[in-house]
């Protein structure tokens, strides 16, 4: 029975992390607060996840505001133009457009990129295969399956035909194996952060292989559901660490640049 007891509670915790997960609300992708770009010094990137939209990162990003941070989201659009399903690379290709567009008006400084889920996927591939090292300086991702999630299979039963995106998720996908290929930028700093009782990116799914390569760490959040990462003060106050790590090596990196080519 107690046994039983176990299982039913691990079912049920899954199933209430779902449901707050999978929000369809199409107003969510609703731009509530302007950025002001032209005090872009620390410019922070959100990239929501499967199913979601702009507004599941509302509490990170009012904590981002109050320290400080010029933070900015975009629409990925998808099912209905609004939750997130098109292809991974097709919405780093957005992400990169954006981006762009955004440098080539503003005098922003180095970026840091936040991303949960399927959006953390977004934004290792723009860094690693579409030139985003260049400007990105931190990328922190928060339950992101770099290795696949055995739930994608549930997922792509569910919504397959109209998400191509779920199926880039399942372990050992061609996406998967092309996004591992090659080495992580030295001069990005990328924290993963996982948990052992997320549901729905079960371990060690999210876990990177950081050996060898110092920018790349795993973060390990203790009993922290899948949705839980975008709302619990603890895991922002390890974003924020990581955040302040970045530039601290980007800070480390110039010196020794400048440093290296004195006369």
């Amino acid at each position: 029975m107690n046994d039983l007891g176990l299982l039913w509670r691990r079912a049920r915790r899954v199933l209430l992390d779902a449901r707050g997960y999978l929000d369809f609300d199409r107003r969510g992708n609703e731009v509530v607060r302007r950025t002001d770009f032209t005090r872009g010094e620390r410019p922070v990137l959100l990239i929501y996840g499967f199913l979601a939209t702009r507004r599941s990162f509302e509490i990170i990003e009012r904590r981002l505001r109050r320290d400080g941070y010029c933070v900015f989201s975009i629409n990925l659009g998808g099912l209905f133009d609004a939750f997130n399903t098109q292809g991974i690379d097709a919405c780093a290709e957005k992400v990169r457009d954006k981006i762009e567009r955004l440098y080539s008006r503003y005098d922003l400084g180095p970026l840091s990129i936040i991303g949960h889920s399927k959006g953390g996927l977004i934004g290792r591939y723009y860094v690693k295969r579409l030139g985003g090292d260049r400007r990105v300086q931190t990328l922190v991702t928060l339950a992101a399956p770099h290795n696949g999630s055995p739930t994608a299979y549930l997922g792509a039963a569910l919504f397959g035909a109209i998400a191509p995106s779920i199926w880039q998720m399942t372990p050992m996908s061609r996406f998967i194996r092309r996004l591992k290929l090659g080495s992580f930028p030295d001069n990005v700093h990328f924290a993963s952060f996982y948990s052992k009782q997320d549901g729905l990116c079960p371990f060690p799914a999210a876990l990177l292989e950081t050996e060898g390569k110092e920018n790349l760490v795993n973060v390990e959040v203790a009993d922290c559901a899948h949705r839980e990462f975008l709302t619990r003060k603890r895991v922002y106050d390890l974003i924020r660490r990581e955040l302040l790590a970045g530039e601290a090596a980007r800070r480390r990196g110039r010196l020794d640049l400048v440093e290296g080519g004195r006369p």
